[in-house]
């Protein structure tokens, strides 16, 4: 016996991609990325704690230590002060 297709079933169609319109993508109300919010914070004069940090960015801590590899590998300088027994990083742009 021949097996039948289900002449009853609807064709399946091709899913269309979604549409961006140039206003949703320049739209001033986006939130900055996670990573430049990380470079804000850390360029600010007072830096950032790995904790301080992990919070901005829902990041697990070795997340984070992953992007500060990442803005070395950019050119950014990353010093890092050890008082009180807390972390302090703080970052320099690149030129």
């Amino acid at each position: 016996m021949s097996k039948k297709a289900n002449s009853s079933a609807a064709p399946a169609t091709a899913k269309q991609p979604a549409i961006r319109f140039a206003e949703e993508a320049d739209s001033p109300a986006q939130k900055p990325s996670k990573l430049k919010q990380l470079i804000a914070l850390l360029l600010s004069d007072a830096g950032a704690t790995l904790v301080a940090m992990a919070e901005l960015t829902g990041w697990q801590s070795h997340t984070v230590r992953a992007a500060l590899t990442g803005l070395k590998k950019k050119g950014y300088v990353i010093d890092s002060d050890k008082l009180d027994g807390v972390r302090t990083y703080r970052a320099s742009a690149p030129e």
